[in-house]
């Protein structure tokens, strides 16, 4: 079928293909066929181009529009009640979907009365499938086939190609499945080569090759997605997925600016989230510590009326991170008094890993011991809803790299690599990871350290390669690998590091000890 944009007057009635309004013409282009009636063709064509782009709320209310100017609107019930189901984060609202579907028609059999064309008929099976009964797993498992059946029906349906690769992510419950993803990302990224602007084709292929091995194969995606839907938060911070994969941190940095004053400008209102946490990782790589503190400090208030336990999980991810990047292990930023209840084992943890790493640095041994029982118990904790609540590894690995620090401490040279070798090939049979590192201090980079302690040069070098890797242009881990390679006589991999990271750090806070160590080798 060629390529129709939304930007074409005169449609039919039976395409649902209209002129965009000018906030939709913000959001991208794609052609949705449908029955619906023409009045109810914008709202509807917008809540779809904003699904695409996980604005969820915004996509709901344009759906309920639809509704309302057409009744009978079978899609745009379809349209409302997808806005509750987010495949790539395991997150599914089932009652608030089923009661969606309830106010179209009671029944599956009613409903598909209700859709007028065979294809209509098909998309609304797939819900009565993914909200039917059974365990969510199972239900993922057979939408994701039902929209394959559809898939497979109408090949040319940008819509359904779009819909069926985002499922395809669904079905490891958010754990990453290579093989699954690239087929997700290969299916998007032939219908982002039809239509360009297409928002959806863009974003699934950024979710399918955010990781550092396969970020290379997202990043014309990512350069365009920002520009294909300018008008969605989402779709500015999206982009860093890609970039912050690639260790691009100026432009991780300035993505997820632009999403977070999409929110509110005024960044004494931001609140400890998904944007405001890569924006301050972001510019922890870059070397900008005190912006990076101030950013932390104008977050930890606004944690939602009332208090929003995601919020709590990205705040301590923050202070981590913060902590163990800038290693001031002294910041008053340790002496927070945060609140943990309700959090997932995920986020205590590497809260209570960086506090546990503070105390070390701070040769505070009692302090260290305390932190490391407080790690090991809060591991045993129950799940929860935010984001770092399913990772059952991040504790343990964890744990063991704060006790084999200790036992370092306390001599147990030998026990203490072999402890941290441990902790580093439990970190790799993880999942490839995406985003700032739950494992807050990757394992490779902290026995690149010890080993580089230990006077290893070579050995170093090997385990700041690997974390590099798997983090690429990582400051720590770089210069780290400087480090590891003077001391080894690598003079040409030593100078390539500290040229990576001059270039990092060309923004960098002039009194950070390790950018004045670096320009000393121009």
């Amino acid at each position: 079928m060629a390529i129709r944009t939304l930007l074409l007057a005169g449609c039919a009635f039976a395409t649902g293909v209209v002129p965009l309004s000018g906030q939709s013409s913000k959001l991208g282009h794609l052609t949705f066929p449908n029955s619906g009636a023409k009045a109810a063709q914008p709202a509807f064509i917008k809540g779809v181009l904003l699904l695409h782009s996980f604005e969820y709320e915004d996509a709901a209310a344009a759906f309920r529009q639809a509704q309302r100017l057409d009744r009978s609107f079978a899609l745009a019930y379809w349209g409302e009640a997808m806005t509750h189901n987010h495949p790539v984060w395991n997150e599914q609202d089932l009652d608030t979907a089923r009661a969606i579907l309830a106010r179209l028609a009671p029944t599956p059999e009613a409903r598909a009365a209700k859709a007028r064309t065979a294809r209509e008929r098909g998309w609304m099976e797939t819900l009565d499938i993914l909200y039917g009964e059974g365990q969510k797993a199972r239900r993922d498992t057979l939408y994701s086939a039902a929209l394959e059946r559809l898939a497979s029906a109408y090949p040319d349906d940008q819509e359904v190609q779009t819909f069926y690769a985002l499922s395809l992510m669904g079905l490891s419950q958010s754990v990453r499945n290579i093989p699954t993803y690239m087929r997700a990302g290969a299916i998007a990224q032939e219908v982002f080569l039809a239509n360009p602007q297409h928002p959806g084709a863009a974003h699934y292929m950024i979710h399918a090759f955010d990781d550092a091995q396969h970020a290379p194969l997202g990043l014309r995606a990512a350069r365009a997605y920002s520009r294909i839907a300018p008008g969605a938060d989402h779709a500015q911070h999206m982009t860093s997925h890609i970039f912050l994969g690639l260790g691009m941190w100026d432009e991780t940095v300035k993505a997820n600016e632009v999403a977070a004053i999409g929110t509110d400008a005024d960044r004494t209102k931001w609140g400890p989230g998904h944007y405001t946490h890569w924006l301050g990782y972001g510019l922890l790589q870059q070397g900008r510590f005190e912006e990076a503190r101030r950013h932390l400090e104008s977050v930890r208030p606004n944690l939602g009326t009332p208090v929003r336990v995601p919020r709590k999980a990205y705040l301590l991810a923050m202070r981590a991170h913060y902590l163990v990047s800038t290693e001031r292990w002294s910041d008053p930023v340790a002496d927070w008094k945060l609140d943990v209840e309700g959090v997932g084992a995920g986020a205590q943890a590497m809260d209570a890993f960086a506090l546990g790493l503070a105390a070390l640095g701070r040769n505070d041994r009692t302090a260290a011991e305390r932190w490391l029982a407080e790690l090991e118990r809060r591991g045993r904790g129950p799940e929860s809803a935010d984001r770092y609540g399913s990772n059952k590894q991040i504790p343990g690995i964890l744990a063991k790299e704060l006790r084999a620090l200790l036992i370092l401490v306390d001599g147990q040279k030998d026990a203490a690599v072999a402890m941290l070798r441990d902790a580093s090939a439990a970190e790799d049979a993880l999942p490839l990871e995406y985003g700032p590192p739950d494992i807050v201090k990757p394992t490779h980079e902290l026995l690149g350290e010890v080993l580089l302690g230990l006077g290893d040069g070579s050995g170093a070098q090997r385990e700041f390669e690997r974390a590099l890797q798997l983090a690429p242009r990582r400051a720590l881990s770089l210069l780290g690998l400087a480090r590891a390679a003077t001391m080894s006589g690598d003079r040409e991999a030593a100078a390539r590091a500290h040229a990576e990271l001059r270039r990092i750090w060309h923004k960098a806070d002039g009194d950070v000890a390790w950018v004045r160590e670096v320009a000393r080798q121009w």
